[in-house]
């Protein structure tokens, strides 16, 4: 599923991906990294080593309940993002999916690949008859907020102390949309 982002930059690729070669893992490693050091590391807050990285990733990829997303630019993988599905035990909410981990490294930004990477998550979870999709961050990532926002997200709440970044507490939003035609 692979789609162009913008006609006119034929680079900016957003696709599903059922496996990464060493190289890609490696790109996607980069970019984790860079995301970490911008202060969008989906939550963590320092670059952990290489080797953590490398297996959070393939582990992302064994994991039936997760989709994983990546943005290419030229080719290389700058950024992702992981559509979560509940359990199967979770039967109350099975309508529901979640968005997580969604990032773009900060040398890739401004070629569409958030708005992309936003769409084709959500593409996939109407394909997969989820009714809604949830997704949260902190209240101080405002390009990630404004992405959400201007793709229809409603924030539904705030919870105060959602993180402990740099010695002070962050509060976090909490964004709904319906995938469901009105």
């Amino acid at each position: 599923m692979n789609a162009k982002v913008k006609d006119s930059m034929p680079n900016a690729v957003v696709e599903k991906v059922e496996g990464l070669n060493d190289d890609e893992v490696d790109e996607l490693c980069d970019a984790a990294e860079k995301a970490i050091i911008d202060g969008n590391g989906f939550g963590w807050l320092k670059v952990p080593s290489r080797g953590v990285l490398d297996r959070y990733w393939r582990g992302v990829l064994l994991m039936p309940q997760r989709d994983l997303f990546v943005a290419r630019l030229d080719g290389a993988i700058v950024g992702s993002t992981q559509l979560l599905r509940p359990p199967p035990n979770n039967e109350a909410q099975a309508h529901s999916a979640q968005v997580t981990t969604f990032f773009i490294a900060p040398d890739a930004r401004g070629h569409g690949l958030a708005r992309g990477l936003m769409k084709a998550v959500e593409d996939a979870a109407r394909a997969a008859s989820f009714r809604q999709i949830d997704l949260d961050m902190r209240a101080t990532q405002l390009p990630a907020i404004q992405l959400a926002e201007g793709a229809g997200y409603r924030r539904w709440g705030v919870k105060p102390g959602y993180a402990y970044v740099d010695g002070q507490y962050v509060d976090g939003y909490f964004y709904s949309k319906s995938l469901v035609a009105a």
